[in-house]
């Protein structure tokens, strides 16, 4: 039996025949995806300030310092194959609820890749990232890119992603605004986001 997505698929193509309207295809991957320069790289960085989030350049053997500088008060969870450690984290093996992960102050997860552009950084929840909910929840966002995960612009990150995966596109903190314009942060994610950009030898 067909999935959800195949069938309506297939119908939107039925209803486009005979149309002056071509029916939805499949996107090839795009080619001459951009090195992450350093040009490129400080312009993810300064790019991701601009949105109030904290970012901080180190090597990989710096990694772990800055984290635990980074840490607040109230505890820490980890997805369960981030690449490092960190001390008296707890890792997540999927039973928290939403409720006991608000009682987490911070999560420390890896990305999939950072756009410069925008400044954006897209976690696509593989094993080094954990659940969408232990990215959303905490108070505090420790995200690390490194270096040659960063690309030019969205099409190139697009090109990267698996469209099949839950995908999260974080620009800043959690912020919205009333109608009134003032601002409120933490109500749809983390309040604080700090992100660890790491040097990649070359």
């Amino acid at each position: 039996m067909p999935d959800a997505r195949t069938e309506i698929l297939a119908r939107v193509r039925e209803a486009l025949v005979g149309s002056a309207i071509d029916p939805v295809e499949t996107v090839s991957p795009r080619e001459g995806i951009a090195v992450a320069t350093p040009e490129l790289v400080d312009l993810f960085a300064e790019r991701v300030a601009d949105y109030r989030a904290v970012v901080e350049r180190c090597s990989a053997e710096d990694l772990e310092d800055r984290i635990a500088a980074a840490l607040p008060a109230g505890g820490v969870i980890v997805p369960p194959a981030l690449s490092l450690r960190v001390a008296d984290a707890v890792v997540d093996d999927g039973t928290l609820t939403a409720a006991e992960l608000d009682l987490i102050a911070a999560v420390v997860t890896e990305a999939r890749v950072g756009i410069a552009e925008t400044g954006t950084i897209v976690l696509d929840h593989t094993p080094d990232q954990g659940r969408r909910a232990i990215s959303l929840v905490p108070d505090t966002h420790i995200c690390i890119v490194r270096e040659d995960q960063v690309v030019a612009d969205v099409p190139d990150a697009i090109a990267l992603l698996d469209p099949a995966r839950p995908q999260t596109w974080i620009s800043g903190p959690s912020a919205t605004s009333d109608i009134e314009l003032d601002r409120v942060e933490g109500v749809h994610g983390p309040r604080t986001l700090h992100v660890l950009v790491v040097a990649v030898a070359r």
